[in-house]
């Protein structure tokens, strides 16, 4: 999909945040069609570009910063500086959106805070990205996603009972507090957007990532909201819903996941054990919850006798969601993941081409995905700064004075 064919086509982001939340936020936007332009440090840029092994071979790029940065424009300002404070606020004069992630209150010394820039553009979006949000007793404390699964419940939700070998909270295995954060971040810019329409004003976001992490704990915080039990680690069940887990098989590991008591009668013919589903401590789900440690082993008896292939055409020839655990590898290499396109390779202008993962937003048939690589540390400074009508001359002596 061209970039003038896109929903955000002429809106520009000013993208002051690093790392990850903050980043995912600016990337959606980007794949959307917005201009997004990212500040970074002179000299080191975000953390992140640091965050190797792995790197992108032949370039200084870590796979980390690949991940969350394409289809961005890179300019180096120092924003501890005056002048490069100047640089910041004549750039968000000029924008639609603020993406910003530091500390709450960080950016009032820099006179870049909401208030600060509002004056300067009363249309500006403007959103911000903290562990605790703006108020709250724990708004002075830095936000880590790590330290958000634990304290948002998420980890003590997560792994084996205590009471199994290897039991113990554990985390996800991708930052995931991070990237929903930059995800609701993205919807709250949209209808800010939509908002400012017939409003004519910009507003100020707060999101925080304890928010978003108690936010999506989903059913599992009604669980415990409408029976008053704290719900506990399952592995890889479900509290809900029983069979639906990973069980061994002769040769590795499978999931299944029976969403109804019409796919467990077929569940059963296939391990052809069809006297459980007539059972009434098996019959129906809730009854399959109450007698879960009853049922469990019986299936896993079953489905050790086949190895994993042969369950899943059995299982998917009758309707019975299930599928194989893959590795990354195979992940990749699977037709559908292939068919769609989630591997995207865009050219890159240290190493020659990077692969990425496609957005997986598609509209009418097409990708929505960006096709820029991410930039290289200040790729764009000069461009972007000639835009606003900084001149070479004035360019060369902010890089002198390492402004830019």
């Amino acid at each position: 999909m061209s970039t003038a064919a896109k929903p955000l086509a002429g809106i520009k982001v000013l993208d002051i945040s690093r790392v990850l939340a903050g980043p995912w936020c600016g990337q959606m936007l980007a794949d959307m069609g917005a201009e997004v332009i990212k500040i970074e440090r002179p000299q080191s840029g975000d953390d992140t570009r640091h965050w190797g092994p792995p790197w992108l071979s032949g370039s200084t790029e870590s796979a980390y910063y690949l991940c969350a940065n394409r289809g961005k424009r890179s300019v180096t300002v120092d924003m501890a500086k005056p002048e490069g404070q100047a640089l910041i606020k004549q750039l968000a004069a000029q924008s639609d959106v603020l993406l910003e992630n530091f500390k709450v209150g960080g950016l009032k010394k820099y006179g870049l805070d909401y208030a600060s820039l509002k004056a300067l553009n009363p249309g500006l979006v403007y959103c911000s990205i903290t562990g605790f949000g703006q108020e709250s007793p724990y708004a002075h404390r830095a936000g880590y996603d790590f330290m958000i699964q634990a304290m948002g419940g998420l980890m003590s939700l997560t792994g084996k009972p205590d009471s199994e070998s290897g039991g113990g909270p554990v985390k996800v295995g991708v930052a995931i507090t991070d990237i929903f954060t930059g995800l609701y971040a993205a919807n709250a810019v949209l209808a800010a957007l939509y908002q400012r329409r017939d409003s004519g004003e910009g507003c100020h976001i707060d999101l925080a990532l304890m928010d978003v992490q108690v936010g999506v704990l989903a059913n599992q915080a009604l669980n415990y909201l409408t029976s008053g039990q704290v719900p506990q680690r399952l592995g890889n069940a479900h509290p809900n819903i029983v069979p639906y887990q990973a069980f061994a098989t002769a040769d590795g590991h499978m999931i299944v996941a029976v969403g109804n008591d019409e796919q467990f009668r077929r569940f059963c013919q296939v391990i052809d054990q069809p006297q459980l589903a007539q059972d009434e401590r098996f019959a129906t789900n809730g009854s399959r919850v109450q007698h879960r440690d009853t049922l469990i082993p019986l299936l896993e008896l079953a489905l050790g006798a086949q190895p994993t292939d042969t369950w899943l055409s059995a299982f998917e020839a009758v309707g019975v969601p299930c599928g194989p655990i893959n590795t990354l590898d195979r992940v990749f290499d699977d037709p559908h993941v292939k068919a769609r396109g989630l591997k995207q390779t865009l050219p890159h202008s240290q190493a020659g081409e990077v692969n990425l993962v496609a957005n997986p937003i598609r509209i009418n048939g097409e990708s929505i995905s960006a096709t820029t690589a991410p930039p290289t540390l200040g790729e764009h400074t000069d461009s972007v700064l000639d835009a606003i009508g900084i001149s070479d001359e004035q360019r060369l002596a902010l890089r002198q004075a390492g402004i830019i």
